[in-house]
């Protein structure tokens, strides 16, 4: 098998470590944008050109865009065109019994799932993050480094976790919400809505209640 990245950003080049990591052949990025060519260059990373050079494309392809609503809109676009057919797992992370990984969900190293955890399609779970038992994931959900999902956690569609958040067992996360970084989640979070701070607010909203 060998991989292709949508997505030459350095997202796309932390994908491409957890690539390597599986050992994994890499045949190069596509993206419609500017890569810097001398950073993909250092990392050994060819830039095929944009993502039109998928067309007809009979490998693998994964997505390596950062933000769960580009990944959606793209992995949308390129459904019924190209092959996914894998999750990628870096060997540093733990994912323990009865884990179900979608199709080009990419799992970081230092991640720990446990158990009875189901995650969608084209999901991400950066470094260090942790998902605690029978957590939901739908398909294209972002949980970036170091946040912890505890159990029971349903994070809809297009949902992010922002960097070092936490969100407290059986809350659920609308399709399309954003949790900002540091955030600690009590209560379900609407779809569509961005929340920040402790306990976490709708952003926005007047935090002085004396």
């Amino acid at each position: 098998m060998s991989v292709v990245i949508v997505g030459a950003s350095g997202h796309g080049r932390e994908v491409l470590d957890v690539v390597e990591a599986c050992g994994v052949d890499f045949e190069g990025f596509v993206d419609d944008g500017n890569p810097d060519l001398s950073v993909l260059e250092r990392r050994g990373g060819a830039h095929l050109g944009g993502i039109d050079r998928l067309v007809g494309h009979s490998g693998t392809v994964v997505l390596g865009l950062g933000e769960s609503a580009t990944r959606r809109h793209v992995g949308t676009s390129l459904d019924g065109a190209i092959r996914w057919e894998v999750a990628l797992v870096h060997p540093l992370a733990s994912v323990g019994s009865a884990v179900q990984l979608g199709d080009g969900t990419i799992v970081a190293a230092g991640a720990r799932l446990t158990t009875g955890i189901t995650v969608g399609r084209h999901c991400y779970i950066g470094p260090n993050a942790t998902v605690g038992h029978d957590a939901v994931f739908e398909d294209f959900v972002t949980v970036l480094p170091g946040a912890t999902i505890s159990g029971g956690v349903r994070l809809g569609i297009g949902s992010l976790v922002g960097t070092g958040a936490n969100i407290r067992q059986g809350v659920t996360v609308g399709a399309g919400a954003t949790i900002g970084a540091g955030a600690v989640v009590l209560e379900d979070v609407p779809g569509g809505t961005t929340v920040v701070g402790v306990p976490a607010r709708p952003l926005g909203t007047d935090r002085d209640e004396s």
